[in-house]
This record gives C-alpha cells, structure tokens and sequence, in this order.
C-alpha cells in the first residue's frame, strides 16, 4: 500500500490491537483506507504512561488521526483499572436516586467528568458508555450496567452523566439501541430474540433516546437482539430500525456503531463480510471487529463499501471534543479531585 497517512480520511471499520504496543503489522493494518478507529481492552493496558504511549503511535498512523475508544463504564465494565480511579456500576446511581434526586444527577455528572478527564489525560478520545438499557432483572449480560427500570430516571442519570463527559471534552456513545434489558441471553454467546411489539419498545425502552441525552450522544449502538414482532432482522442489520427509527423518528445525526460483529448474535447475518455489509447498507457508519485479528485482515481484504461523505463527516466529528478542550490536569485540577472524592463515597468496600 503506497497511500501516504495524511491522505486517508477516516474508515467504517473499528479494529482492536493484540498488546501494550503496536506490532509492524498492525501499524500497517491502521493505515488502511477502511480502518477509522481503534477500540482498546485490558489487555492492551499496563499503566497510564504505557497507555498514553500507546495512544500517541495510534494516533501518529493517520491524519485525520484515528479514533481511539475504549468500553470503560464502571462496575464490571471498566478495561483500565490501576491507575484510574475505580467507577461505581450505574445502578449505583439509580439507587442513590430513590434517596435523593439532585445528588444521584450531581454524582453521575461528577462520574462523567471523572471518567472523561482520566482517559483523556492518556490519549482516549471516546468511551462507549452511557449503557441506555432498562434494568428488567433478568439479562446477566446488562445488570448493573443498567441505571435504573424506569426510563426516565434512566433519561435523567444518563444525561448527567453526557454532561460530565462534556465537560472534561469528550463525546458519549449511547447502547444498545433500542434496548437490550429484556431479553435473558447474552448477545456475545447467544442470538437473543424480544418478542414484544413495537408500541412497547417504543414507550418504555426508547424513552431516553427520546429524551435529551439522546441530542447529547455523538454516537448510538445497536443490540445484536433479533425483535422479532417487528423485523426479522438484529436491530444492527435493520433498515427499520436503523433508519426509519433512529434516523426519521429520533432525528439522530450522530455515528452508528455497529457492536462486535465476532459475536454470536451477529453471526446469523453470515461470514464478516456479509455482517459488514448487512450492517452498513442498514445504517452503521462503523463497524466493530474485536478479538479475532485473522477475521479483520479478512474484512480489510475482502470488503469494498461504498462510504458516502457525511459519514465520513459523522466518524470524523468524535474527536472534535477532544481538540476543542484541553486536557484536565490530573495533578492540580480542583473540580477533578472533589470528583474524585466523590465517586470514591459512592463505591461498596473493597472485598
């Protein structure tokens, strides 16, 4: 491949990278033309200094640079721990809600805020958080990533929590559209199906993507969930649900992430290629292709989309946050430290 760095504008495809450093090849596999961003996990930190390295060759492959994301939530979603101050699970806040109101929406912005500042003093542009789903009781997968049962105290929280994000610079990415909370099996192993009608999908666990934390998310997920009354396709490989819901409806301009299209319930679509086209053509301006490296260099050989220029525009926009703020000092930042102080009254005892 002869195409100079600054002359590739960002891809529909987000890759992982195997370590705590770029390989040659994977330099390599970041400067193709269909890659636009990185996603990071666990296994790719060690500390906040060999992360920020880490960030900084990402970032050096590309201009425009590649987006660098990560799933740090809290709770048991949280990919880079020492080092980083340790987040409550969002049902904490919903919790805290039934006590008092204003104090679970001040923490849940001190959280963003926190949770922001921390990634990108490290070089992290976008965390795919807040998790929209409704807490049902019954998807082990989603649990205590969830706020709350109730949509509008899950609206509520979510936006507190998009406010602080904001404020440190960074977007937010709202999941798993349009609700993943009511089915019991978990997408990454199984191929859930949510029989229920449109009507109450739509009056419960759309509701905050109604509300107007949904204008605050510069990105939206859809589940690997087959709504079966509905359409007979996962809502990541729907037009409908894509384009005439998000799109039409709800008025969304943001990016659509596609999830990991490795996991189970994204394989009745077909082999990576047809899951990336099948989500593209419904809508997704993005692509995720996580822990299997042989099926993204496939995809990257294989796929040849048709990017239209305001989805390139839309992939382009993630990181305009981060160049618009600058960093927090970790060190000296007074709101940062009282955010600190917060979120650490907000955690159970360590075990």
């Amino acid at each position: 491949m002869n195409l100079k760095s600054s002359e590739l504008l960002p891809g529909p495809v987000m890759l992982d990278v195997a370590g705590l450093a770029l390989s040659a090849d994977e330099r390599e596999l970041l400067r193709h033309p269909l890659v636009g961003g990185v996603i990071l996990f666990a296994r790719n930190f060690e500390s906040p200094e060999q992360l920020a390295a880490l960030t900084a060759e990402i970032h050096a492959q590309r201009s425009p640079e590649l987006v660098v994301a990560v799933d740090q939530e809290g709770g048991r979603v949280q990919r880079f721990r020492n080092g980083f101050t340790r987040l409550p699970a969002m049902r904490r806040f919903g919790e805290l809600w039934r006590e008092h109101p204003g104090r679970a929406a001040q923490a849940a912005r001190e959280t963003g805020f926190l949770l922001a500042a921390e990634l990108r003093a490290r070089g992290v542009d976008l965390s795919f958080t807040p998790v929209l789903d409704l807490d049902y009781g019954v998807s082990t997968v989603i649990g205590d990533r969830a706020f709350d049962r109730d949509p509008r105290v899950t609206a509520a929280l979510a936006e507190a929590l998009a406010e602080g994000l904001a404020e440190a610079g960074m977007g937010c990415v709202g999941k798993h559209f349009p609700g993943h909370g009511y089915v019991t099996a978990d997408s990454h192993t199984e191929v859930p199906t949510d029989e229920r009608d449109f009507e109450s999908i739509w009056l419960a666990d759309i509701q905050p993507y109604r509300a107007r934390v949904g204008g605050r998310l510069s990105g939206v997920m859809p589940a690997h969930v087959t709504y079966s009354a509905v359409d007979p396709n996962p809502a990541g490989f729907s037009r409908f649900w894509l384009q005439e819901v998000l799109r039409a409806r709800l008025g969304f301009e943001g990016v659509i992430f596609s999830d990991d299209l490795t996991m189970e319930g994204a394989t009745v679509v077909g082999d990576i290629i047809a899951r990336a086209s099948a989500a593209h053509e419904a809508g997704c301006d993005m692509v995720l292709v996580c822990n299997r490296p042989d099926l993204a260099v496939q995809l990257l050989d294989g796929w040849r989309p048709s990017v239209d220029a305001a989805s390139r525009v839309r992939i382009s926009r993630l990181r305009e946050p981060t160049r618009h703020a600058p960093a927090i000092d970790l060190t000296a930042d007074g709101r940062y430290l009282a955010a600190c102080d917060t979120v650490t009254q907000l955690l159970p005892p360590v075990a």
